[in-house]
C-alpha cells in the first residue's frame, strides 16, 4: 500500500491534476482543473471568497472524501500515481500529504500526545521522546513547552497550538503539507513565525498553501495560482504572476480592483 501512494519519485511533479472537476451535490465548485505542483517549492493559492481554492486544495489528500454528496471527475496524481485508484487508502494517503488548517485544532490531549498520536496510528517505532523533542525543535516550539509537555495542548496560544499541529503533521513524516489560510485566525507575529517556518520548510517539503493575503503570498511562495469562479486562470512563479500577469482578470485582482 505504501509503495502505491508513494509511487514515482522521480515524477514531473510532486502533484498533477488532469481535467480535475469538483461537485459538492449538483454545484460545481472547481471547473476542468490542470494544475501542477513542483517539488521543495511554496506554492500558493489565491483568489476572491468561494472561488474553489480551497475545495482544490482538500482534494490533494481526499479531506473531500469526509464531506456527504461530494464527487470528483478526472485525475490526481501524487507522485505520478493517481490517488483515486481503488487500492489507495485515504488515510495512509493523508501521512504522506499532511494538513494544516486554519484555525489550530490541537487534540484535547497533552501537547506530548499530540505529537505522537498520528505517528504511533502510522506504526512509529522510535524513540518517543526523540520524536517530539525533534518535531517541536522544528517548529521552535520546544524551548517555549519543554517543561509543559503533559499540559493540554489547549493552554497554548493561537500561535503556540498552530506551530504545535504544524510539528504533529511532520511527525508522520509527510512529504506534502497542505495549509489552508494557516495564519488568518493569528496575530501578526504569530503569522511572521508560522510564514517563517513555510520558508524554511521548503527545502523538506512541498508546501500548498492557499491564502487571502497576497502580500503575504508575495513573500514566501515560489509559485502562485489565482482561482476565480472555480478556474485556474492563471499560474506561474510569483514574481511573473504579481508583476507581469499575462490574464487581464489576475491584473485586476492584484490591483485591487475587485476582491
Amino acid at each position: 500500500m505504501d509503495s502505491l501512494i508513494k509511487g514515482d519519485e522521480n515524477a514531473a511533479f510532486a502533484i498533477e491534476t488532469k481535467s480535475m472537476n469538483f461537485y459538492y451535490g449538483a454545484f460545481q465548485a472547481v471547473i476542468d482543473l490542470d494544475m501542477q505542483i513542483k517539488r521543495n517549492r511554496v506554492t500558493a493559492i489565491i483568489g476572491p471568497s468561494g472561488c474553489g481554492k480551497s475545495t482544490a486544495l482538500r482534494t490533494f489528500n481526499r479531506m473531500n472524501d469526509l464531506i456527504p454528496g461530494t464527487r470528483v471527475e478526472g485525475q490526481i496524481l501524487f507522485n505520478g500515481r493517481d490517488i483515486y485508484e481503488p487500492a489507495v487508502d485515504p488515510v495512509a494517503l493523508r501521512s504522506r500529504i499532511g494538513m494544516v488548517f486554519q484555525k489550530p485544532n490541537p487534540f484535547p490531549k497533552s501537547i506530548r500526545d499530540n505529537i505522537l498520536w498520528g505517528a504511533k496510528i502510522n506504526g512509529f517505532e522510535g524513540d518517543p521522546d526523540v520524536l517530539v523533542e525533534t518535531c517541536l525543535r522544528q517548529v521552535y516550539l520546544w524551548d517555549e513547552v519543554k517543561d509543559k509537555l503533559k499540559k493540554n495542548a489547549f493552554d497554548l496560544s493561537g500561535g503556540q497550538q498552530q506551530r504545535l499541529c504544524i510539528a504533529r503533521a511532520i511527525a508522520v513524516k509527510p512529504e506534502i503539507l497542505l495549509m489552508d489560510e494557516p495564519t488568518s485566525a493569528l496575530d501578526p507575529i504569530s503569522s511572521g513565525k508560522i510564514e517563517d517556518l513555510m520558508t524554511e520548510f521548503r527545502e523538506k517539503y512541498t508546501i500548498i498553501v492557499v491564502t487571502h493575503n497576497m502580500q503575504q503570498a508575495g513573500r514566501i511562495s515560489d509559485e502562485t495560482a489565482f482561482f476565480l469562479n472555480g478556474l485556474l486562470v492563471e499560474m506561474g512563479s510569483t514574481k511573473e504572476l504579481f508583476f507581469s500577469p499575462k490574464d487581464k482578470r489576475t491584473e485586476n485582482y492584484i490591483s485591487g480592483r475587485f476582491g
